[in-house]
């Protein structure tokens, strides 16, 4: 659609900028009109001028249709969001037909997940088709990647450094040995075999996901959900998923389904972190093939010197210990900085890291890395220890 900078002016200042810019016609105005019933509530479209939560619904419920028609899913996701946020729509979501006019995503997902506990039960079912919707895109962009880079990670970690002849991988071998190469002799004289991987008979690595259902993790805990149950589906690694609010609940058993997974969640509540690591710490078997990630913004509501006690603990026992302050693309996140970088100090790193980045970070520390280094490589910020 071809408009002009005046048009776009009064697109982007509103109603109050027509004296100025001039009126809009035909489609451009019904997409003005869209706009302003979320962002000018008491004016001529508003959403909010129109009654309150019950007479307002048909009004709602034409304006999902008119966002979904004029804007972009990115765009519509957006205004979805804002509605929720600015107009306090939430209770739209309890009612079957405001849920079938929604743009599903992470966020709308995060707020259902909120409202299990309340939604009709006549409603439930369109909820979890809505939740389902939304994962099973997730599993498609995020599956294979998470997968493969932590297959691969798992056969370098457990190649074989004293190979039997039958079992040298020659190619690795040849690569590793160029440097000495014997130009009299025309050949390699190897002074490194490099072996393919034996097959484990048990998980390679024990990997903790440690999750804050408080609200603010809300996009964090479907994200991790996700991942948990991809993880849960490799045979090397033994996973376990853990959320807390103040209290500790165990959800390895419903990784084979992260739908039923999440509206096992109660987002919301207090937090007492140092509870859900003690919890973790007693899961641990095997500390040195172990990897626990603490996904919390470490606003602690516990007792924070316990917290860093186990910590110490456990990174000496030589479990590989990280916090990530969110999980999720929203941007940089709030958290406790003071306490982030006493983790720190103790060889915990601790950043922020969006979904794509995961299945690199979980390569990374099954390879042993350098955490911190790797995130720094990658652009993320980890917390350094106060000096």
């Amino acid at each position: 659609m071809t408009t002009t900078r005046a048009e776009r002016w009064r697109l982007v200042l509103g109603s109050e900028a027509e004296q100025g810019c001039g009126a809009l016609g035909g489609t451009l105005r019904e997409m003005d009109a869209a706009m302003a019933a979320l962002y000018e509530p008491e004016g001529e479209h508003g959403l909010k001028r129109r009654g309150g939560r019950g007479a307002s619904s048909p009004n709602v419920a034409r304006w999902l249709g008119d966002i979904r028609k004029y804007f972009p899913s990115s765009v519509v996701q957006v205004m979805q969001r804002d509605a929720l946020d600015r107009l306090d729509m939430r209770q739209l979501l309890l009612e079957r037909e405001m849920l079938e006019g929604i743009q599903p995503d992470v966020h709308m997902v995060a707020n259902l997940v909120s409202l299990a506990s309340v939604i009709p039960a006549g409603t439930k079912e369109t909820a979890r088709m809505v939740v389902r919707q939304v994962v099973d895109e997730l599993m498609r962009k995020l599956e294979e990647p998470m997968r493969s880079a932590v297959t691969g990670a798992l056969d370098r970690a457990r190649r074989n450094r004293r190979p039997r002849h039958a079992e040298i991988d020659w190619q690795r071998t040849i690569r590793a040995n160029l440097r000495h190469w014997q130009p009299s002799h025309r050949t390699i004289i190897p002074q490194e075999l490099i072996g393919f991987g034996r097959k484990a008979r048990r998980p390679q690595r024990e990997v903790v996901l440690c999750i804050d259902q408080s609200g603010s993790m809300a996009a964090s805990v479907v994200y991790s959900s996700i991942f948990g149950a991809v993880l849960a589906s490799l045979p090397a690694v033994s996973t376990k998923l853990v959320v807390f609010d103040t209290s500790v609940v165990d959800m390895s058993e419903q990784l084979d389904d992260p739908v039923d997974l999440l509206f096992g969640v109660q987002l919301g509540g207090g937090t007492d972190i140092n509870r859900a690591v003690a919890y973790c710490q007693e899961l641990i078997r095997e500390p040195r093939n172990s990897i626990l990630v603490l996904i919390s913004d470490l606003y602690e509501g516990g007792v924070e010197e316990k917290l860093l006690a186990r910590a110490q603990e456990l990174v000496a026992a030589g479990v590989q210990f990280i916090t990530l302050l969110a999980l999720s693309d929203e941007g940089r996140p709030a958290y406790d900085k003071a306490l982030a970088a006493k983790l720190a100090a103790l060889g915990v790193p601790s950043f922020a890291c969006t979904p794509d980045a995961f299945p690199g970070l979980m390569a990374a520390a099954i390879r042993r890395d350098d955490i911190n280094q790797w995130a720094s490589s990658r652009g993320m910020v980890p917390t350094r220890p106060q000096e």
